[in-house]
């Protein structure tokens, strides 16, 4: 029997590359829903394809054409997800990027038999209202960062508690040991990631380390363990994606080439994916390099040692800010460097401390008083 297939975020990078996977595999998956936001050419093309019986859009301002085209070819156009009613997905991917993709995914998760989480800012910044509502509907999560996904597995069936640190590598990003003044970097330069084809933000993220920042947080809140467990690598060819150091002395590593299809496959397969890999040779002519990520030149990396900063409320603020300051780049508002220095200026300020202080997170709503609050300090 086909797997029933919900794509919040369809259009994105994430949504793309699971559409390719179940391009190949039809016989194993019908896509029940399909989302997009601004790309409605891409997501019609899609929807001619697939053949959802929804399409989900929280954009009140929806092209005229994708309303057409819902009509015509008797597609339920919908904005709200508890018009699914009954309907039950086998496995939801959660790829809507940025804080738009909190609500979505609490919402669809009662709606999941299993839900594939790519949206960071999600677990970030509403871990505990996901977790509540994974645990009620009895719904199974995999996290497919390439990261938190070879965590998930290298940890599969060992004592969370003889884990003495988790290396996290990154890429080093398009700069890495490049004599180039980053205050003159474009935006162009910083989203031209060396290895990974990836969304604006999330490539601008990994220019400045800001991702790994991210994605310590992010693993933290998963795997329930201290932020100090987690250390950063700069690997250059992105082929280790995790690193578990036991107590007994012995490590283990996942390696996979750098192609996000093998983490969203093996999820949605159970680890059984057939991945069709071109590379022959495999690991004979690949050099596997480590290097100690570099405070000076990430100072981004410094946020982890904010221990008054890295709780509930202080993370949902970090990736706010974050997330304010890249698209102020983004619109060569600010310059590359500033993205940091602005963060880390933010983040020592006196009011903000404060702020958090007084600032409890105890319902949804709350989340996004804490964006409101970062919104009025960036200027």
């Amino acid at each position: 029997m086909k797997k029933k297939i919900c794509i919040l975020g369809s259009t994105g990078s994430i949504g793309k590359s699971t559409l390719e996977i179940i391009s190949k595999n039809k016989k194993d998956f019908d896509v029940v829903l399909l989302s997009g936001n601004k790309n409605v050419k891409l997501l019609i093309s899609q929807a001619k394809k697939f053949k959802p019986k929804y399409i989900y859009s929280n954009n009140f301002y929806l092209k005229e054409s994708l309303k057409i085209f819902c009509k015509k070819n008797n597609i339920n156009l919908i904005n709200d997800l508890n018009f699914l009613k009954k309907t039950k997905f086998d496995i939801t991917i959660a790829a809507i990027s940025g804080i738009d993709g909190l609500v979505p995914t609490i919402n669809i998760i009662k709606f999941s038999k299993k839900i594939l989480i790519a949206n960071k800012e999600s677990i970030i910044c509403g871990w505990k209202f996901i977790l509540k509502e994974l645990k009620k509907y009895n719904c199974h999560f995999i996290p497919i960062d390439s990261e938190h996904f070879s965590i998930l597995n290298l940890i599969k069936n060992k004592d969370i508690n003889t884990v003495k640190n988790i290396y996290l590598t990154a890429s080093g990003g398009p700069f890495f040991k490049k004599k180039i003044n980053l205050k003159k970097v474009t935006p162009l330069q910083a989203a031209n990631h060396p290895n990974w084809k990836m969304g604006k933000k999330i490539s601008i993220d990994s220019a400045n380390l800001m991702n790994k920042v991210l994605e310590i947080i992010e693993a933290s809140l998963i795997f329930n363990l201290p932020i100090n467990r987690f250390k950063i690598i700069i690997h250059p060819q992105s082929l280790i994606h995790a690193i578990i150091e036991f107590d007994n002395g012995l490590s283990t590593m996942l390696y996979h080439n750098n192609d996000m299809k093998i983490p969203i496959g093996n999820s949605l397969y159970n680890n059984f994916y057939n991945y069709k890999n071109n590379d022959q040779e495999f690991l004979s002519q690949k050099q596997l390099t480590f290097v100690k990520a570099n405070f000076k030149r990430n100072p981004s990396l410094k946020i982890l040692k904010f221990k008054n900063i890295l709780n509930e409320s202080g993370f949902i603020l970090i990736n706010a800010l974050n997330e304010i300051l890249v698209q102020k780049f983004l619109q060569n508002e600010i310059t590359f460097t500033d993205i940091t220095s602005k963060l880390l200026r933010i983040l020592n300020a006196n009011n903000v401390k404060n702020y958090l202080k007084n600032h409890r997170i105890q319902h949804i709503n709350d989340v996004f008083k804490v964006y409101n609050f970062s919104r009025s300090i960036v200027n």
